[in-house]
């Protein structure tokens, strides 16, 4: 059985010091993802900003997203997917038959909430030519694929045995292409 600790046989020691078999698994998580969590935060910001300058009169502002913040988002967003409700806001719901303090205890409902409406990632300000031979759909992530196919192989060469789970949070949408 591969554990946590067989991995380091394929990072990169040369492109990742600092990261051997005591490394946590958030350090090696932060190794390949810290440049999306990058983009994520001020993609975010920068959205929700927009937002704000269209509106004439509204709620007080909020304030910037942060990195931190990202990453407890994407945690809890993880974690919903293996704890199913009916609804999103009954996972910080007091109910006894709802309640778990790790949502409630990680981030509060209304900022949850706030970072989900307004997650963005890439400036919509730069929307390409739907009618370009060039045009990809997929415009909106493909920054996020371009950084992951540098860290990849820049850090990691996976060994020969090597099993990806795909399925870690529920998808229920639909996909167009």
């Amino acid at each position: 059985m591969t554990t946590l600790t067989d991995l380091t046989r394929g990072i990169r020691n040369s492109e990742a010091p600092g990261i051997d078999a005591s490394s946590s698994p958030l350090r090696v998580f932060q190794l390949f993802f810290a440049e999306i969590i990058s983009v994520l935060v001020a993609e975010t910001n920068r959205y929700y900003h927009d937002h704000l300058d269209r509106l004439d009169q509204g709620p007080s502002p909020q304030p910037d997203v942060t990195e931190v913040e990202i990453l407890v988002f994407l945690a809890i967003t993880i974690s919903v997917g293996h704890c199913i409700r009916d609804e999103l806001t009954d996972y910080w719901s007091r109910a006894d038959n709802f309640h778990t303090t790790f949502h409630g205890n990680a981030m509060p409902r209304d900022r949850y909430l706030h970072i989900l409406r307004f997650l963005h990632f890439t400036d919509k300000k730069k929307v390409p030519d739907m009618k370009d031979e060039n045009y990809d759909q997929l415009w909106k992530i493909i920054n996020l694929f371009d950084i992951l196919n540098d860290k990849f192989p820049k850090f990691y060469n996976p060994s020969k045995h090597l099993a990806v789970d795909e399925v870690i949070v529920k998808f229920k949408g639909r996909v167009i292409f």
